[in-house]
């Protein structure tokens, strides 16, 4: 298909009216990774699985002529689900493909059905503004008074002495 004048490659399977899932895959791979998936699902579901502009079997055009953020690939992907008529759909999203999926669902809350994260970004910089706002907005207070603490997450550890601190 077509999006913004670049050929986007996906993978579908099911049958049109079943409830969508729209797998989103993660860095370095493509809507190969879910091959299998696709194939489990595909009798229950309406299953899509987009390559990426730079990823699989869709255009890769060079980064003077395509911005690689999440932002941008967002965009294609919600032109891909708007070209492709989906009202609602499920998003599952596998790496990186958490980022653009947490776009996609900022913006569109009514389309979004459902959320399977499977390790996935859901860290500040990998989620978009408008995600904050709202229900998650203390998270974000906490996210930030932790990163001002410490670079690294804080952990458990339990020492000898049978005391568990936050480190």
């Amino acid at each position: 298909m077509k999006v913004d004048g670049f050929t986007i490659f996906y993978r579908e399977a099911g049958t049109a009216g079943a409830p969508v899932v729209l797998l989103l895959h993660g860095f370095p791979a493509s809507s190969f990774m879910y091959r299998e998936l696709i194939e489990r699902l595909g009798d229950r579901y309406h299953v899509i699985a987009p390559d990426y502009p730079g990823f699989g079997y869709s255009d890769a055009p060079p980064p003077e002529k395509f911005a690689y953020t999440f932002d941008h690939l967002a965009d294609i992907i919600e032109k891909f689900t708007e070209q492709l008529g989906l009202q609602q759909y499920s998003l599952y999203m596998q790496d990186f493909g958490g980022p653009v999926g947490f776009r996609l669902a900022a913006r569109h809350p009514e389309r979004v059905t459902s959320l399977v994260v499977q390790n996935a970004n859901a860290y500040m910089e990998g989620l978009p503004d408008s995600f904050w706002s709202g229900p998650v907005s203390y998270g974000k207070a906490r996210l930030t008074r932790i990163s001002r603490r410490s670079a690294k997450p804080p952990c458990r550890t339990r020492r000898s002495n049978g005391t568990t601190h936050m480190v």
